[in-house]
């Protein structure tokens, strides 16, 4: 089991910064990829960034030249900057990690941080 404990939402204004942190503990030495994900009210679920534990990166359109994810292995701990918020970028955002195993892949979600960007 993997366990993912997120932090660093709130209520920034338009133009604001927030950084988002996703620590995960258990078993957590087959973590392929995490990521962030966000789901406003009445939409789906989508990818806002993700990060492997090769380093490789990918974003969602939205997400790209203002967010930022980063990862420090020795803290088990996954970061999201972002940076020029929009108030379209009010949602609950979810940590999502990945753990590969032979022949099977299980998918791990954290409790969710309420991000409001509004004036």
């Amino acid at each position: 089991q993997v366990q993912l404990v997120e932090s660093g939402g709130g209520l920034v204004q338009p133009g604001g910064s927030l950084r988002l942190s996703c620590t995960a503990s258990g078993s957590i030495t087959s973590i392929y990829n995490m990521g962030w994900f966000r789901q406003a009210p009445g939409k789906q679920r989508e990818l806002v960034a993700s990060i492997t534990n090769a380093g490789t990166t990918n974003y969602a359109d939205s997400a790209k030249g203002r967010f930022t994810i980063s990862s420090d292995n020795t803290k088990n701990t996954v970061y999201l900057q972002m940076n020029s918020l929009k108030p379209e970028d009010t949602a609950v955002y979810y940590c999502r990690a990945v753990r590969v195993l032979p022949g099977v892949s299980l998918v791990y979600w954290g409790q969710g941080t309420q991000v409001t960007v509004s004036s």
